[in-house]
């Protein structure tokens, strides 16, 4: 029998986000991307953009037009073959009446990366599309157990990991989503308060795009001891993006976020982070790097092992599957 090893070097771990032999991903550079937009229509201004994103992110117009149009018109594809299918499937099985549910795109990324800037512009991008779909975002914040819980477990300083997530309703809602269901209630957070917003709902009627962006939703859950198959968050996805970036990088614009807020939301006195807007700068910094280094950075890494479940930006990158 031929010892293939000999013939084929192959590394015991396999790294799938490097461009090898062994990855199953295609990599492109920014100026490669961009050329896949063909005549795709920009429709957002610049004053629109300044609009959509956080604080501090880099975005501008002439990003959305070299990385985001390309990604519309690859959603575009998407969300159009999946229609196909629908009414193919009906045909064929002879249904009558059945719902067609939404296409659900998850956005994952850790702690500052930009995720909810891409949530945002992508959410204005694919509502303008000459179909005018329907299009809504839901953010897993809502789904957080209240401060309160929290607090009563002594899991504060765990707030933004896996166990902090109500995952049950995190579940039931994407379930009920997918049915097909009208009035699906997804629970508000203030990041004012930085805490849950007792009894107040977004309401989510079947839209015809569901947007749903978080830090751990394409992460993998353990098994249970009994090894019965447990649902995953993305198992609901029809199409996921991860967004990352190199580590230093996202710890400067979670820093440099951080020593902004304390300029303009920190000040308000109703601030669940009030306390910071008056202490000293150099007090400010020490404070930053501690969050950091404390639940961010763990956040971060804890999210990019899980990238494989489902693998785009200039100064980040960004997984796509």
């Amino acid at each position: 029998m031929m010892d293939i090893s000999k013939e084929i070097a192959v590394p015991e771990t396999l790294d799938h986000f490097q461009p090898n032999g062994f990855s199953p991903y295609h990599f492109f550079s920014s100026e490669e991307w961009a050329q896949f937009r063909a005549d795709t229509p920009l429709t957002l201004t610049g004053d629109e953009v300044s609009r959509l994103r956080s604080l501090g992110d880099p975005i501008d117009l002439q990003e959305v037009r070299r990385i985001y149009l390309s990604l519309s018109r690859l959603l575009s594809s998407h969300v159009e073959s999946s229609q196909l299918l629908f009414e193919q499937r009906n045909r064929f099985l002879n249904l009558s009446g059945a719902v067609k549910t939404p296409f659900v795109i998850g956005i994952a990324g850790s702690v500052a990366v930009g995720k909810s800037t891409t949530a945002r512009v992508l959410k204005e991008l694919l509502a303008r599309w000459p179909s005018s779909p329907k299009v809504d975002l839901v953010t897993t914040d809502g789904f957080l157990f209240p401060n309160a819980v929290l607090q009563s477990k002594g899991m504060m300083d765990r707030k933004g990991f896996p166990e902090s997530y109500d995952v049950a309703a995190v579940l039931r809602f994407l379930s009920a989503i997918k049915a097909g269901r009208p009035d699906v209630p997804a629970p508000r957070y203030s990041h004012l308060t930085y805490d849950v917003l007792p009894n107040e709902f977004t309401v989510i009627d079947r839209p015809d795009i569901l947007i749903f962006e978080g830090i751990n939703v394409l992460q993998s859950r353990d098994l249970p001891a009994d090894g019965k198959i447990v649902p995953m968050v993305s198992d609901f996805f029809d199409f996921s993006i991860y967004i990352d970036a190199d580590e230093d990088r996202i710890h400067d614009w979670y820093v440099t976020r951080f020593m902004r807020l304390r300029q303009t939301a920190f000040r308000d006195p109703s601030s669940y982070f009030h306390r910071y807007a008056s202490i000293s700068e150099e007090d400010a910094l020490e404070t930053a790097e501690g969050l950091w280094r404390r639940p961010t950075c763990a956040t971060c890494a804890a999210t990019s092992c899980r990238r494989g479940r489902a693998p785009i930006s200039s100064c980040a990158r960004a997984w796509i599957t």
